[in-house]
């Protein structure tokens, strides 16, 4: 009775406009952007679960890694053989892809031949299919008189889902497109065409990469727009591929760079995603497919189905009267009888309608012009779905390319192939327009492939081929930085051997061993307040430290820092101490203490020679200042008398140290143990409590200052002309002394010419003091960006980097400062945030380019840890052997910004120490307060042993 009223109905309808009445009966087929944009979510999520190796077990979406890690950039070059497998027929190719031609500087020339595939193989045994494509390969050799004894490169385009573990292997996973051929699911298809092709023989050819046609649209488009990173099919299957962040990519190892991903979105659904959207028609097409359940979004877009889509409508609305006055012919019930072709050809600008008459004519039916208007629509409606569907899936991938990079817009290409899209007159035009109204914000071009899926395999061949020539070269560049454990052996020996001589009496030394005159750590009993003062850059710090009596390790810290203004810094001695002494009087003031006699120590943190723990003759200005008659001066002396010319207040300056000896202080008051200082910043530097009986210094003193009175109490005057260190090893109970090595001298005298690279080398002529600090130059952050820029300038001029363009940043010395290779280096930073950071220097990079100057940032900064763990390993076993230790307990106590700040550099210094000297169990302290603390620190151990 219900079928009754509904031929009713709809026969009250047939006066109405044909294509309202198709309307009302496709109503579910008509999506609105709100349908599509949750489509799209729902593609998006499917993405998700695809990547994730948690759930892609369970995933619709397989987002198959393609190992494809890099489009073209233009400067590939080579001959390829080609063999394009996906369809009824195959085609093999040989493609010279030429550098220096073209929109990108190369181009790209082709022969083809096309083979027919006998029906029977695809059916068959995979020998059979294989062995024809091989012997059909060897007959196009002769063809083209290409030689067979030559070696010859072939890229595979193989339009089937395979799993690839590497871009030269892949297993199948299922067949499609009418192809059942046996014993290949699950087989490495790559070795059964290595398999076929020695079986033929008499031909040499090695199959390097394969790819499916998708990614092969990609690279051809690439290859001509450097924007092009998404590849899509439209035809008689359908799919999408993109470049995806490495480290979204659960199923590949490794974090860095970018892969092409296979979506395989034609089987978007097969998990019922889709339910809600599919019609009684989607249906009925899947269940007389060859995989029912399988590949459901395809069934609803592509090529093989849009036609048998259209004559299952054509056949409902017929047999409910509503088309042909309900007359329905033999060949309308006849599966496939109208065909993609004919949907394409119905819906033609001009002839559309002439066309739609002639099909329904040729399936013995007589439509009134009526029906070739409702026909011709429904077949609008069935495309005009696919093209919404895809575009739903399209913004889904776009969204996340620019979620994933972060970008409020983004400019990007798409290379389409496929028959629907380039036969279909109206398809391309209504697929752009909804993709630019679901995602505005983005700049999309559409790119229609050329020779696409023969074209881009032997591109991905050719890119593969650069890049594996770029690593070649770029792991030439950068292996005289990795240092081997032999090297570090060597280099921790020169270390021992430099210490031993610098405390020689005669001996001259690169590496300085410079007497610091602090004959004790910390014990915890400090008390008192005590002023410090830290000069050590352009910035000068007072503070003021309050150690609490009878509390182990406390202590309160008041500070104020004051700038040292250019010309101060460069103006005369006198202007420089006037100026400290200025801010001194104003921290007094400002902490109400203007009228306190207060012991104070001074952090100087250039290069002094001293004779007494209150003295230090400046050796030489570094760091940029160049005050006038200072050098060969007492610092103290200068500071003592700018203090008398002001006549404000009065400090006791106890004590002169540099910054690593207040670190070393300043962890010792925390840890009784440390007996070590680091210092890993701007400058590198050590200092360690030696043996007395170890220092042969034999400069001498001209008298005793009050402070070595004080401090060496009850010794005979009759000892006034000997050195204090000499006189210390007549003391019972002085048996050490912190010594101020200096280390960044080592290599000075040659030492460590045979690590030092070309890079080095070109660094330390261009620094203001050639030949010195040669081990610093290595190690410290004055100089690693240095070192850094110069590699990343041969490299780009070796054509390896930024396409070889040499720019104006890149030969700017200084441009590139170390902060950058800890930003770069560190492990949460995306490519694209190094991308970022390269593009503030002005050095505009592709994501390639990034990975390689991350990998140069890696390979400088882990040997300057190296080295300096190698010079640590060098001082702790010295100090174990000092004391006939069969193993010591030690703590380094360490400050500077390389140390602190870069994300690597500490694990490698502690892990090279720790292979270096197994006997040693060294701990490493990052100081607080360091170098100005340590300085009060000096001063109230002076003050205590007096």
């Amino acid at each position: 009775m219900l079928a009754v009223h509904l031929v009713s109905f709809f026969f009250s309808k047939l006066q109405e406009d044909p294509t309202k009445k198709v309307d009302r009966f496709l109503h579910a087929m008509r999506l609105h952007d709100d349908q599509l944009r949750d489509i799209s979510a729902r593609f998006l999520a499917e993405m998700r679960k695809g990547l994730s190796s948690e759930s892609n077990a369970a995933a619709a979406v397989k987002m198959l890694p393609t190992h494809v890690r890099s489009t073209p950039d233009g400067s590939e070059k080579g001959q390829f053989l080609a063999l394009d497998l996906g369809g009824s027929r195959f085609k093999v190719l040989q493609v010279k892809v030429r550098e220096g031609m073209g929109i990108r500087k190369g181009g790209v020339e082709m022969e083809e031949k096309t083979y027919p595939i006998p029906k029977d193989l695809l059916i068959g045994r995979g020998t059979e299919l294989f062995d024809h494509v091989s012997e059909s390969l060897k007959n196009f050799l002769h063809e083209k008189n290409i030689s067979l004894e030559k070696k010859h490169p072939l890229a595979f385009t193989f339009s089937f889902p395979c799993e690839q573990s590497t871009l030269d292997q892949g297993l199948l996973l299922n067949w499609s497109k009418n192809y059942r051929v046996r014993g290949l699911q699950g087989k490495n298809v790559v070795q059964a065409l290595r398999d076929a092709i020695d079986r033929t023989g008499g031909m040499d050819v090695e199959v390097l990469a394969m790819v499916n046609d998708t990614v092969a649209t990609m690279m051809t488009c690439g290859f001509d727009d450097q924007y092009c990173e998404v590849g899509l099919i439209i035809g008689t299957g359908t799919n999408a591929c993109y470049m995806e962040g490495l480290r979204h990519i659960d199923l590949v190892e490794g974090d860095e760079g970018r892969m092409c991903v296979n979506t395989e979105w034609g089987a978007f659904g097969d998990d019922g995603a889709l339910n809600d959207y599919i019609t009684d028609f989607d249906r009925d097409v899947d269940a007389s497919s060859n995989n029912p359940g399988k590949q459901i979004f395809e069934k609803m877009v592509s090529g093989m189905y849009l036609g048998e889509i259209v004559r299952l409508v054509v056949l409902k609305m017929a047999k409910l009267g509503l088309l042909f006055d309900g007359h329905v012919s033999e060949a309308l019930k006849t599966k496939g009888k109208i065909t993609t072709a004919h949907v394409a050809a119905m819906e033609e600008y001009k002839n559309g309608l002439k066309n739609t008459r002639n099909i329904l004519m040729d399936l013995d039916l007589t439509p009134s012009s009526d029906d070739c208007v409702a026909v011709q629509h429904v077949s609008t409606i069935v495309s005009f779905r696919s093209s919404n569907l895809v575009a739903a899936g399209l913004a889904a991938i776009l969204s996340r390319i620019k979620q994933n990079r972060n970008l409020r817009t983004l400019r990007i290409t798409v290379g389409v192939d496929g028959t629907v899209y380039k036969t279909h007159p109206q398809y391309p035009k209504r697929l752009h327009k909804v993709v630019r109204r679901l995602l505005p914000e983005c700049h999309v071009r559409f790119v229609l492939s050329d020779s696409g899926s023969s074209k881009g395999a032997a591109l991905v061949t050719a890119v593969a081929q650069r890049l594996a020539s770029q690593r070649q070269q770029v792991d030439e560049t950068l292996s005289p930085f990795r240092l081997n454990q032999e090297q570090l052996q060597l280099v921790k020996a020169r270390m021992r051997t430099g210490l031993e001589a610098g405390l020689k009496s005669k001996a001259p030394s690169a590496i300085k061993m410079l007497p610091s005159f602090v004959y004790h750590t910390p014990d915890g009993t400090e008390h008192g307040k005590y002023l410090a003062l830290d000069l050590g850059g352009t910035n000068f710090r007072v503070l003021l430290v309050n150690f609490k009596k009878g509390l182990q390790q406390n202590s309160r810290v008041y500070h104020k820092i004051y700038t040292i203004p250019l010309e101060i810094m460069q103006g005369t001695g006198e202007e420089l101490f006037d100026h400290i002494a200025q801010c001194v009087s104003d921290f007094l003031d400002y902490m109400g203490m203007k009228n306190a006699h207060l012991p104070a120590g001074f952090t100087f943190s250039f290069p002094c020679e001293q004779t007494a723990i209150d003295t230090g003759t400046l050796v030489s200005w570094t760091k940029g200042f160049k005050a006038t008659d200072c050098e060969g001066q007492d610092v103290v002396s200068m500071l003592r008398e700018a203090i008398k010319r002001r006549n404000e207040f009065d400090l006791d300056i106890v004590a002169v140290v540099n910054d690593t000896v207040g670190t070393m202080m300043s962890c010792a008051y925390e840890d009784p143990q440390c007996e070590i200082g680091l210092i890993a910043g701007t400058g590198t530097n050590v200092c360690y409590m030696e043996e007395v009986k170890n220092i042969e210094k034999t400069e001498r003193k001209k008298g005793k200052t009050e402070r070595e009175e004080g401090m060496l109490e009850g010794e005979d005057d009759k000892q006034g002309d000997r050195t204090a260190v000499e006189k210390k090893k007549g003391d019972a109970e002085i048996q050490k002394m912190c010594i101020n090595t200096e280390w960044g001298g080592l290599g000075d005298d040659g030492s460590l010419d045979d690590i030092i690279t070309p890079y080095d080398i070109e660094v330390n002529q261009n620094s203001i003091n050639p030949g010195k600090q040669r081990f610093e130059k290595l190690t410290s952050g004055m100089y690693l960006g240095e070192v850094v820029r110069q590699v990343l300038l041969d490299l780009t001029r070796g054509g390896l980097l930024f396409r070889g363009h040499v720019t104006e940043a890149l030969k700017t010395p200084g441009i590139f400062q170390t902060k950058y290779l800890s930003q770069i280096e560190s492990d949460r930073l995306a490519l694209l945030q190094v991308r970022s950071i390269l593009q503030q220097l002005g050095l505009d990079s592709t994501c390639d380019d990034s990975i390689i100057v991350k990998e140069v940032c890696g390979a400088v900064s882990r040997r300057a840890g190296q080295l300096c763990g190698a010079g640590m390993a060098a001082v702790v076993d010295k100090i174990r052997e000092n004391r006939g230790l069969d193993h010591l307990n030690i703590t380094v106590g360490v400050d500077g910004a390389l140390y602190k700040q870069h994300p690597h550099f500490s694990e490698v210094l502690k892990e090279t120490a720790r292979v270096l000297a197994p006997q040693c169990n060294v701990t490493f302290l990052p100081s607080e307060e360091g170098s100005g603390k340590g300085a009060a620190l000096i001063t109230a151990v002076a003050r205590q042993k007096q």
